[in-house]
């Protein structure tokens, strides 16, 4: 008996040093009717507002916004965490925001947003963890590979190996993926059979 297939409701990404780079080669790749949303967590300073909706909005065919505190995740869309505010998945589908302290000396925190969704989606959810000079995000990939699938940038192909190789050393049953493969995989696991 073959074992059932689950499909993939969200996509979780976490990155920090090397990240616009990184992003550009996988969030433009999607066309206009991809239909998983996609929650991104980016180290940025706290102090300072994030360009990066504004930047990947003029970039990508999807929409792509900022996350706002008990919005709605739609599908097909970009979330952005704002800085200085955890993002956090819902269980009743939406994100919320949290000024709680640092989690892996961030804010907002990868591994708060991994381990957030994998409760919420379970086996339907993916997580990639990009490039990145920390290790947060590895603990929160664990938390998704125990309940979906985890993904990794490869450490030769980031710009920052250190959170790809910590996310590696936490979960060695995770795939290790160049950028190019990763948006073929994202690809890949929204088209039906």
């Amino acid at each position: 008996m073959t074992p059932t297939r689950v499909e993939p409701e969200a996509v979780v990404v976490g990155a920090s040093s090397g990240a616009v780079e990184a992003l550009s080669a996988l969030l433009p790749a999607l066309p206009a009717d991809y239909p998983l949303p996609l929650i991104v967590v980016v180290h940025v300073p706290p102090h300072r507002s994030s360009l990066l909706s504004e930047l990947f909005r003029s970039k990508c065919r999807v929409p792509v916004r900022e996350a706002e505190d008990k919005e709605p995740i739609e599908p097909g869309t970009v979330y952005f965490a704002p800085p200085d505010y955890h993002v956090l998945v819902e269980l009743d589908g939406r994100l919320s925001l949290s000024s709680d302290e640092l989690v892996a000396f961030s804010r907002p925190s990868i591994d708060v947003l991994f381990e957030t969704a994998a409760d919420a989606y379970g086996p339907s959810l993916i997580g990639v963890v990009l490039t990145g000079a920390n290790a947060d995000g590895a603990n929160g990939l664990r938390a998704v590979l125990d309940a979906g699938v985890a993904i990794v940038q490869d450490p030769a192909d980031a710009q920052s190996s250190e959170m790809p190789r910590a996310a590696l050393g936490a979960c060695p049953e995770a795939r290790a993926l160049g950028l190019e493969q990763i948006a073929a995989y994202l690809m890949e696991v929204v088209k039906t059979s």
